[in-house]
């Protein structure tokens, strides 16, 4: 079964910037997609970004340009910088991992998605 582990979560000034990070072990998927996902108190968990095993990437509206989704198979860890954070950016984040679909592309639903990580706090003040 897969395990996900998260960190590099914290308190930053809007503009400023944070690395999460994102460990995974026990799955073996021949295709398959990670995403980073996140929660906001009182709102329903919105889809931030996905990678392919490919390698292929795909962003929200909201954060596309200025955060990146990138992985590091050799160290089974997946890893979102979040650059130009803005007070909308706090929320919980997870990453999640899931079959990808034909063709090279992740889903954007997180009901899609299988495994998911325990979560870490991304809090951007004014």
């Amino acid at each position: 079964q897969a395990q996900l582990v998260e960190s590099g979560g914290g308190s930053v000034q809007a503009g400023g910037s944070l690395r999460l990070s994102c460990a995974a072990s026990g799955y073996s998927f021949r295709t398959y997609c990670m995403g980073w996902f996140r929660q906001a108190p009182g709102k329903e968990r919105e889809w931030v970004a996905a990678i392919t095993s490919g390698g292929g990437t795909t962003y929200a509206d909201s954060v596309k340009g200025r955060f990146t989704i990138s992985q590091d198979n050799a160290k089974n860890s997946l890893y979102l910088q979040m650059n130009s954070l803005k007070p909308e950016d706090t929320a919980m984040y997870y990453c999640a991992t899931g079959a990808e679909l034909p063709g090279g592309d992740c889903f954007r639903s997180w009901n899609d998605y299988r495994y998911w990580g325990q979560g870490t706090q991304v809090t951007v003040s004014s």
